[in-house]
């Protein structure tokens, strides 16, 4: 008998927040295996245990140096054969943007990519964060590992991956830099698996809640999960979730046979 594995991602733009917008009930009837959020806004201590442990959960946090900033969290049912946060470089790691978990028969990294929308310094930064983390997926992939990397990727990889591309087309998030970087992804053998399943336009998971573009679905896919060419076979759906309230984004999933 194959068993499930069920991974959930999602951007909850502040754990402390969505905590009382729904999300516990979400959890508690998803009850994946292995949920990764990002954007969680917080420090460890600065969280109840009933978060940290929910449903008796594991949680890893790796959180940024500035309070109220960035951040990425892992719950797990499964015990990980190792967790490690960051690439041991300051000027990255401070942010905290990066949390690699490694099971038996994959390694899953959880990643909060920058947003370039300050201007070219963040761009390149955004851009240089991008070669430091596939560098440290290959030298993996070197030693036959099975990588799923999933997270707000916040780049919009092709025209049917957002709403409006043409009016997009100077706006990080869609710049062709940016884009190059999503194709130079692929072309290292690793697979956008959603748009494996799913060709279909007007599928995102990113929307302006300034602008309330949820209500007339004018958005953004930006959260993904990429997956070593070695992995695919592991892989039997992705799906995303826009029905779930809470955040600016929604949640996207991943089942794989075990």
């Amino acid at each position: 008998m194959t068993n499930k594995f069920r991974i959930l991602c999602w951007n909850v733009n502040g754990i402390r927040a969505i905590w009382k917008k729904g999300f516990p009930e979400w959890f508690a009837k998803e009850l994946p295996d292995v949920l990764c959020i990002q954007e969680t806004k917080a420090q460890p201590d600065q969280l109840d245990d009933e978060v940290k442990n929910f449903f008796g959960y594991k949680s890893y946090f790796f959180s940024a140096e500035k309070k109220g900033y960035s951040g990425v969290a892992i719950w797990t049912k499964h015990k990980p054969i190792r967790i490690s946060a960051g690439f041991n470089n300051p000027a990255f790691d401070n942010e905290g943007r990066v949390l690699e978990m490694e099971f038996e028969k994959f390694i899953l990294i959880n990643v909060y990519f920058p947003n370039g929308g300050r201007g070219p310094e963040r761009v390149k930064y955004k851009l240089d964060f991008y070669a430091e983390l596939f560098n440290r997926t290959q030298e993996l992939r070197k030693r036959q590992k099975n990588i799923i990397i999933c997270g707000d990727y916040n780049t919009a990889h092709r025209e049917i991956d957002l709403a409006r591309p043409k009016e997009n087309a100077r706006t990080s998030g869609f710049l062709p830099e940016e884009r190059a970087w999503m194709d130079k992804i692929i072309s290292m053998d690793y697979i956008d698996i959603f748009r494996e399943y799913n060709k279909d336009p007007n599928q995102y998971t990113y929307w302006d809640q300034i602008t309330r573009a949820r209500e007339r679905n004018v958005g953004w896919r930006i959260d993904y999960y990429m997956v070593s060419k070695e992995a695919r076979d592991l892989v039997v759906k992705a799906t995303i979730h826009p029905d779930v309230m809470g955040s600016d984004h929604c949640p996207i999933g991943l089942e794989l046979k075990m």
